[in-house]
C-alpha cells in the first residue's frame, strides 16, 4: 500500500509560534494561564497542561492574577480592557494573520463602513474579530445568512461595505458568497472585499483537493473542533469515496484498508507531527 503525506500537513506558523512561545513562558514562570484552548488540538493542550499551564475560560478564573496567554485564535476586544483593569499581564500569541484582520476591520469601522465577516459564528477567531468591527457588522456563516446581512446593511443606511473572512474558511464558499453579495447589494453601495484567508490555509486546501483525486482513501488528522480540519475533510469527500477524519491513530480500523492501494494523509494546522508519524507508522506496519 502506497502512503502519500501532504507537504503542508501539520503546524502552520501561527500555531507553531503560539505553542513554542507558550512553552518558553513556562520556563520563565511556574504560574501561567491560557485563556481558552491555545489551539484546537486536545493533545497539544493536554501536553501544555501537564507541563504547568492552567487553561481558563474567563479572566475571573485567574484568581491569583497570573500571567495570561491569549491563544492563537485571538480574543474579543473587551478582554484586553478587562485584563488592564484587573492588572493581569497578557502574552498575546494571537496569530499575526488574525491580528491583521483586527486592524483592518477597526480601520474600516472608523471610516464609517458596514462590515460583513464571513466565518463560523461560534469560532473563537470569528468572535474575536467581530468585536473589532464596531457597531455595524454581520457574521455570515451560511449562504442563507447573506439575505439577512444585506437587509441589515440597508437598514443602517451605510453606503460603504467591507467584506473579510475567517483565516481558515473554505475558499470555494468564500468566492461563492462574494458573487452572491455583489449580485444582491444596491448599485449605490461601495464595496471593498479583502480576502483574509491565510495563504497557508489556501495552499493546504488546494493540496488536499489534488491529493484526494489521486488516492483510494483519504485520512484527515486534526482536532475535533478544528475549523480548518473540518474544511479539509469536506474537500476530500468531493473527490474520494473513502475519507475519515481522526485525531490520532487509535481511531483507525485497519480492516477498512483491505484492498486499498493508495492512501493520502493530510493534517490540520493544529496537528502535531507526532500524530501524523503515528498514523504513517501504523499503516506501514500492517
Amino acid at each position: 500500500m502506497e502512503i502519500v503525506v501532504g507537504k503542508t500537513a501539520g503546524f502552520c506558523y501561527g500555531v507553531k509560534n503560539a505553542v513554542d512561545k507558550a512553552t518558553e513562558e513556562l520556563k520563565k514562570s511556574s504560574k501561567v494561564c491560557c485563556l481558552g484552548e491555545i489551539v484546537h488540538n486536545s493533545k497539544v493542550v493536554k501536553n501544555l497542561e501537564e507541563n504547568g499551564i492552567k487553561f481558563i475560560e474567563d479572566l475571573s478564573q485567574n484568581t491569583d492574577k497570573s500571567k495570561t496567554i491569549i491563544r492563537a485564535h485571538g480574543v474579543q476586544k473587551a478582554i484586553y480592557e478587562k485584563a488592564k483593569q484587573d492588572g493581569i499581564e497578557l502574552v498575546d500569541l494571537t496569530c499575526p494573520k488574525v491580528l491583521k484582520i483586527h486592524k483592518i476591520v477597526s480601520e474600516y469601522a472608523n471610516k464609517d463602513y458596514f462590515t460583513f465577516l464571513i466565518g463560523n459564528k461560534v469560532h473563537p477567531e470569528t468572535l474575536g474579530t467581530a468585536s473589532f468591527c464596531g457597531d455595524y457588522s454581520c457574521v455570515i456563516e451560511h449562504e442563507d445568512d447573506i439575505g439577512g446581512a444585506i437587509d441589515n446593511l440597508k437598514l443602517s443606511d451605510k453606503k460603504n461595505l467591507l467584506v473579510v473572512v475567517q483565516t481558515t474558511f473554505s475558499i470555494e464558499k468564500f468566492n461563492k458568497y462574494i458573487d452572491i453579495i455583489k449580485s444582491e447589494i444596491d448599485n449605490g453601495i461601495h464595496l471593498d472585499v479583502i480576502n483574509t484567508i491565510c495563504n497557508a490555509t489556501k495552499i493546504r486546501q488546494e493540496e488536499t483537493e489534488e491529493m484526494s483525486k489521486q488516492v483510494d482513501f483519504m485520512i484527515i488528522i486534526g482536532g475535533k473542533n478544528s475549523s480548518n480540519t473540518k474544511k479539509l475533510y469536506e474537500i476530500s469527500c468531493k473527490d474520494c469515496q473513502k475519507v475519515i477524519c481522526i485525531e490520532d491513530k487509535s481511531e483507525i480500523d485497519l480492516s477498512n484498508f483491505d484492498g486499498v492501494n493508495k492512501v493520502g494523509i493530510m493534517a490540520g494546522a493544529s496537528t502535531p507531527q507526532k500524530s501524523v508519524d503515528d498514523v504513517v507508522n501504523l499503516l506501514k506496519n500492517t
